[in-house]
């Protein structure tokens, strides 16, 4: 998927219920985006079979994973600097086990053993189910790597073990993979080929869920607008289905609608959509239901045609424009973000400029501004030389950086006086008092505890904002409860 809702790069251990018959323990670690988080739990759950328990002190584990992104040459050094603690510690405890998950065990393979030599095991984001042999391997003094893609596997037989549970909001994956070659872009290459997962698993997933009282769930791919269900295989061999496949096949819209329509007190929301393949029956889906997020990220990478082409983004400025005029028109009240990447090679002071322009149209609700870095096996690195200076990248960086900025306080200050439903989902971090939670923008509203409680809908009337949140006082429970 081309952003992450945090594309800082946070890292977070995470943690299971504990089970007396498993005596092993593992430390899981994931960076970058919503597919890793997802993919951790998805690693946890198949090594609780095997008799691991997660813990969160590093110190005491016997196998330390590590789940990396490749999206940024920033997201690469953050991991690195994760190993050298794992090497310290290491030290202390010298049975304990070192392997790197997803796509930067992907991008590097075998030739990561050999620049960390702390690494014992290297697995690719499709090579999962084959942990248990790996990790055989490397107790038996052997190092063990399987970066092999798929161009089946969904993990869609998997049950996952919910990691950062707050038992209100969870990841459902739908999609596994791109085929969109974004010349910027490690993703197809790391992933391999975008595939679909069978909507009946996806629909037992949430059944869980909601028997286990969540009320949020977020369909997750790099790509969840190209999701195609028609009885299996990959979204390009639709054209050799048969009639009857094609006629009974299950798209995005059909998807969401059948969600949402069986699930009507649960909150949806999808994540990652790509403008060429968003279409008008998803908006017009999203429209006809309340419990559908009123919430859409879609990246634009530039604002420049010329640009837009140089990276194989299939769709041009103005084509995205009119996708947006026509989700304002269906949806007036829906919040969208973005993601720039500033600094593409050959890019001008005019491109720059239509970039700025571009944001001034649509004032997005968020943002995900970056500079451009060269990834290895991109296409722009083959072909293209980065010839924009640095300097250069973080002053349009710091403009696009402070437009989004005045944005995202205009979309804030339009709020204050309004009345918002909202899903409690945590303590705020910066009082015990207050509760933490979201509208259905997406937008972060904190408020006073009084008798609410996390899982509720609450309905709140804010009365001021920060830069990035809402504040107010609540009203009220939300008939959603």
């Amino acid at each position: 998927m081309e952003k992450t809702i945090d594309e800082s790069i946070q890292g977070q251990a995470l943690v299971l219920d504990q089970k007396k018959e498993n005596k092993r323990k593992l430390f899981i670690e994931s960076y970058g985006c919503q597919m890793n988080f997802s993919d951790s739990e998805i690693v946890a759950s198949i090594l609780e079979k095997e008799g691991f328990n997660t813990t969160q002190n590093l110190e005491d584990a016997d196998l330390v994973l590590v789940n990396t992104c490749s999206i940024r040459e920033k997201a690469e050094q953050t991991v690195r600097k994760r190993l050298e603690k794992y090497n310290a510690v290491k030290k202390n405890n010298p049975k304990m086990k070192v392997g790197v998950l997803g796509c930067m065990a992907e991008r590097l393979k075998s030739k990561f053993l050999e620049e960390e030599k702390i690494v014992d095991l290297v697995v690719g984001p499709d090579a999962y189910k084959d942990l248990p042999n790996l990790i055989e391997e490397v107790e038996a003094g052997r190092n063990a790597v399987n970066v092999i893609l798929s161009k089946e596997e969904t993990y869609g037989d998997i049950s996952p073990v919910r990691l950062q549970d707050n038992g209100v909001s969870a990841f459902v994956s739908i999609t596994r993979g791109c085929d969109n070659m974004c010349t910027f872009c490690v993703v197809p290459f790391t992933r391999g080929r975008e595939r679909s997962r069978d909507p009946q698993s996806i629909m037992k997933e949430i059944d869980d869920l909601v028997s286990k009282n969540y009320k949020e769930v977020t369909l997750l791919g790099q790509n969840v607008d190209s999701y195609l269900w028609y009885g299996g295989g990959l979204k390009r061999d639709f054209k050799h289905a048969s009639e009857f496949q094609k006629a009974t096949a299950t798209n995005f819209a059909k998807l969401l609608d059948m969600v949402a329509i069986k699930y009507p007190k649960l909150r949806l929301r999808f994540t990652t959509s790509n403008p060429q393949d968003m279409t008008m029956e998803v908006i017009d889906i999203m429209a006809k239901h309340r419990n559908i997020c009123k919430y859409i990220h879609l990246p634009i990478q530039s604002g420049s045609d010329r640009i837009l082409k140089a990276m194989n983004r299939l769709h041009t400025r103005q084509e995205y424009f009119d996708l947006i005029d026509n989700i304002k028109s269906r949806i007036p009240d829906c919040a969208i973000s973005q993601d720039i990447i500033t600094g593409f090679p050959t890019e001008t002071e005019e491109d720059h400029k239509d970039t700025l322009s571009l944001m001034e149209y649509v004032q997005y609700d968020y943002g995900f501004m970056f500079a451009y870095s060269e990834r290895p096996g991109t296409l722009a690195a083959k072909k293209m030389e980065d010839d924009i200076p640095l300097d250069v990248k973080k002053r349009r960086l710091a403009e696009i950086i402070e437009l989004q900025r005045k944005h995202s306080e205009f979309r804030h200050n339009s709020f204050i006086g309004q009345t918002v439903e909202v899903l409690i989902e945590k303590s705020s971090k910066k009082s015990s008092e207050h509760w933490s939670g979201r509208t259905t923008q997406n937008t972060v509203v904190v408020f006073p505890k009084d008798q609410y409680k996390i899982g509720d809908f609450a309905m709140v009337k804010i009365d001021g904002c920060t830069s990035a949140t809402l504040l107010g006082n609540a009203v009220g429970y939300s008939d959603n409860n």
